[in-house]
């Protein structure tokens, strides 16, 4: 594979952070403007336009005095919350649900919801049940098989994972899943 589509596989499997990071970069550029705003009309001698910096520091520094402590509290939680948020979005990976598949000429992507459907599909011929009875999540590292059997009538979770297994190793997807197949307990009638 070139370098070219290395880096295009990598775009596709990692989501854009350039909406928080805009997001961020507006509400601090604005807050910032506005402080310097007024720090300029406060130096000129001209009156404030909102609040002046006297009055800001003043009322922040008297804050707790005023307020009752639980608005103060969800304030604050709030702002560690949105803070979290941003702080998760910078250091987590970001992948989206896609895989590769290798190929020397191009680069291929599948959708995990795509990959799901045909594992599904195969999962459902191997259970002989129908397609309502078969549900599969596809993630990163593992993919989830849920069977609900017909009453009455057992389900062969190896002989279900072992097609699971066989479709994943037919389609080439990097890096290569692990499968969990679970029948649930009770069945379902008259399927």
């Amino acid at each position: 594979m070139t370098q070219l589509t290395q880096r295009a596989v990598r775009r596709e499997l990692h989501s854009s952070r350039a909406a928080p990071s805009i997001a961020a970069a507006v509400l601090i550029s604005a807050f910032c403007l506005y402080v310097m705003f007024e720090a300029a009309l406060k130096a000129t001698g001209q009156n404030p336009w909102l609040v002046g910096p006297d009055r800001a520091a003043g009322w922040l520094g008297s804050l707790s005095d005023n307020v009752a402590a639980a608005p103060l509290v969800g304030a604050g939680l709030l702002v560690f919350v949105v803070g979290l948020l941003f702080f998760l979005n910078a250091v987590l990976p970001g992948r989206r649900a896609r895989h590769t598949i290798p190929n020397p000429r191009t680069a291929i992507m599948v959708d995990a919801e795509v990959l799901a459907s045909a594992l599904a599909r195969r999962a459902r011929v191997a259970a002989g049940v129908t397609g309502d009875q078969v549900m599969v999540t596809v993630g990163r590292r593992a993919v989830e098989v849920q069977v609900r059997p017909t009453s009455g009538v057992p389900v062969d979770v190896e002989g279900v994972r072992g097609v699971v297994e066989d479709e994943l190793r037919k389609t080439s997807v990097e890096p290569l899943p692990v499968v969990r197949v679970a029948a649930a307990p009770s069945g379902v009638i008259g399927q």
